[in-house]
């Protein structure tokens, strides 16, 4: 009997190493050599690298919808690459109790052309609701250690942390915070503002570096004592990756961090330069630290790489005030292509788990994350041959300011396929809303 589809003659990036090699998909899973097939693809001269899981992006709906909206976000998900992304519980109506959470399950089912995971909130108003978010199938629980910039979501200060983590470690689930001291950074703004200040340099100076590194160093004490598994998001510093290395290599606590694109493509030079599509919390730091960052990637020290897209519509993105701007970087279609123009190149096979396999292990997805038997068959066809200019055009999300809009990059992703369906093919859209909610340790 035919399986559904053969891909001939890929480059095929697996966490051992890139082979040339045929891949057999029936059942929306890999599967075994099969000679005949309903469909076959030619993939020859192209690489297939396991689908991009995005863990850490705000889609904002239901709440928000016209800051982007499930439907626009995946789209433009797929279009880089990604098979699956984990919705934050913010900036949407936050997803802090069960109803919330059905609410945001709804929109995604009816919109998402990949699949999902929706992260739940930890705040000091629903430390008795993290149970039934549990119950419901959320991912994990979003922390915000200094103030998320959103009224309806609190940050958590030290005692609802040590609590909500004991909940977490209970339930077997991992806690994700943001990493900033809301000391630090909250006088810091007081007193700039208090004298007129509202620059770019302004802005920088609000959130320094030691903002950052003094709440990682907490937030894993925390961890250490609660037996929390502990993620740190959007890490901008090498200085919190080696916080998060040594704790992890001690043993101390179960613990991991990623780190965003922009870190990796911009510095505060860029953001003197680009302005407002560039803002984001923690801010981007100097080329050094960027260098740094790229180092300690290629070193193994950082488990995945997310976008934290967070877009806004254009008018919260403009004024004089940097302060009063927006901070959030709309980026989720390009996280591939900017680790695939690193030069010199990083190896495929750590692109693979960086934007994957890493992601699938931290979060219990046994189904995900690697192009092999058994596994559901997410992948991305790119032509690495190709170098090319991002133009707003390109862009399948909603609002197309962008950063990484007239950057030069290479390889372009030519087919997304999420469980043996192409969703996106040689710039478009293909796929009518498939995605499905995925369930930590469900395959």
């Amino acid at each position: 009997m035919a399986i559904d589809l053969i891909i001939r003659g890929a480059k095929v990036v697996t966490p051992r190493g890139v082979v040339e090699d045929d891949l057999y998909i029936d059942g929306g899973k890999f599967v075994d050599a099969a000679t005949t097939a309903t469909q076959t693809i030619n993939a020859e001269g192209l690489t297939a690298f396991p689908g991009l899981i995005d863990s850490h992006v705000h889609y904002n709906e239901p709440g928000r919808p016209e800051w982007e909206g499930i439907a626009t976000g995946s789209s433009a998900l797929a279009a880089g690459g990604g098979t699956c992304f984990f919705d934050m519980p913010l900036n949407s109506h936050p997803t802090l109790d069960g109803p919330s959470f059905d609410l945001k399950l709804g929109s995604a089912k009816a919109s998402a052309v990949t699949d999902f995971a929706l992260w739940g909130g930890l705040t000091p108003i629903n430390l008795d609701r993290m149970e039934e978010l549990a119950a419901r199938g959320v991912i994990g629980f979003k922390a915000f250690m200094s103030h998320s910039g959103i009224p309806d979501f609190e940050h958590a200060d030290d005692l609802t942390l040590y609590r909500g983590m004991k909940i977490a470690a209970k339930l077997g689930l991992p806690v994700a915070v943001h990493a900033e001291s809301d000391v630090i950074t909250g006088k810091l703004t007081a007193e700039i503002r208090n004298r007129g200040g509202k620059s770019i340099d302004d802005y920088l100076a609000s959130r320094p570096i030691v903002a950052e590194v003094e709440a990682i160093a907490r937030a894993i004490i925390l961890a250490e004592e609660t037996g929390c598994k502990l993620h740190i998001v959007h890490v901008s510093t090498s200085r919190g990756v080696e916080l998060v290395r040594r704790s992890a290599a001690a043993q101390q606590c179960d613990v991991t961090c990623e780190t965003c694109p922009h870190y990796l493509a911009f510095n505060e030079n860029d953001m003197r330069r680009l302005g407002a599509a560039v803002k984001c919390a923690p801010p981007l730091r100097t080329a050094g630290e960027s260098e740094e960052m790229w180092q300690d990637l290629a070193d193994g020290k950082i488990a995945f790489v997310a976008s934290d897209h967070s877009p806004a519509p254009a008018s919260m993105k403009q004024g004089d005030d940097f302060f009063a701007i927006w901070g959030g970087i709309a980026g989720v279609q390009s996280t591939l292509a900017i680790l695939l123009s690193r030069d010199p190149k990083l190896p495929r096979e750590l692109i693979g788990r960086l934007i994957a396999t890493n992601v699938a292990s931290r979060y219990q997805l046994p189904s995900k994350g690697q192009i092999a038997i058994g596994f559901d068959a997410d992948l991305s066809l790119v032509d690495e041959s190709v170098s090319y200019e991002l133009k707003r055009e390109d862009l399948l999300n909603r609002h197309k300011l962008s950063p990484y809009v007239g950057q030069t990059y290479h390889g372009r992703v030519k087919r997304t396929i999420v469980r043996g369906t192409t969703v996106f093919v040689d710039g478009q859209i293909v796929s009518s809303p498939i995605g499905r909610l995925l369930r930590p340790g469900v395959a």
